[in-house]
């Protein structure tokens, strides 16, 4: 059992051969997918491929890289798409990235969107999925400043150990990806081996981000199962325990109600 808590299901490059790609992810044991936008078209797609498939759920957002989309008008929209679907389970993918944008206004402006959307959230009483890159501190700092009620997934995870532990203090679940087999992942490896299972949830981020040894390549839904065995190896585990623990953190986190879990 493997929930995916982050994947682009609505991009272009898997939505040509979706249902192709949910079968063989499905022959692999994936059985649960958090399909996340990043803009209102986006996220609308998310929410048309929940509506239609069991075992998608949708995040809707227009994430910080985005910021030149975000209007009152378009945030709007995400609003009002909220009351079109209970499959949407988060708000996401939501943060800050600087990455590309080293403008200390544009930086500014991110920050305004962020806190926008955690008031959406917490709105509506949703977890997020949060998008943080090159600008740890200042996701955190908002964080701490603007409580999200339900918390929620640090995705892509690349800060270091002691970050982790403290997003993990503040409620966070710390997501882990193909980043965690590249070679030179070494701190990606050290926070899994560092943090209690409790905390981990797994993603692909496809079609962006495959593991090995297919780096470089499309990400297809299915090499989550690479991740999945890569991380209990690491970890000395069981992987069908470590697939378990991690399943139902991912239904706990993103308060996803399922036969499994009522018990």
């Amino acid at each position: 059992m493997i929930f995916d808590t982050h994947i682009h299901l609505n991009e272009p490059r898997l939505l040509e051969n979706l249902d192709f790609y949910l079968k063989e992810a499905k022959e692999s044991g994936i059985n649960k997918f958090l399909c996340v936008g990043w803009d209102y078209e986006s996220s609308k797609k998310a929410v048309e491929l929940a509506n239609k498939y069991e075992e998608i759920y949708a995040a809707i957002a227009i994430m910080p890289t985005e910021h030149k989309s975000f209007n009152n008008e378009n945030f709007k929209k995400i609003e009002e798409l909220l009351k079109t679907s209970k499959k949407i389970i988060a708000i996401g993918e939501i943060g800050l990235d600087y990455y590309w944008e080293k403008d200390t206004k544009i930086k500014e402006k991110q920050k305004e969107i962020f806190i926008k959307h955690i008031n959406l959230a917490n709105k509506y009483n949703l977890p997020v999925s949060i998008h943080c890159r090159d600008a740890i501190q200042d996701t955190f700092d908002i964080l701490k400043a603007n409580p999200v009620k339900k918390t929620g997934v640090m995705h892509c995870f690349s800060g270091s150990v002691e970050m982790a532990k403290e997003f993990i203090k503040i409620g966070y679940k710390i997501a882990f990806g193909g980043v965690l087999t590249f070679k030179n992942s070494i701190t990606t490896k050290q926070v899994l081996t560092s943090i209690p299972l409790d905390d981990v949830v797994l993603e692909t981020d496809a079609p962006y981000l495959a593991p090995m040894p297919y780096r470089g390549k499309l990400n297809e839904p299915k090499f989550i199962k690479n991740v999945a065995i890569f991380a209990s190896n690491l970890l000395n585990m069981d992987l069908d325990k470590f697939e378990e623990k991690v399943y139902y953190n991912s239904l706990k986190i993103f308060h996803v109600e399922t036969n499994e879990n009522k018990n």
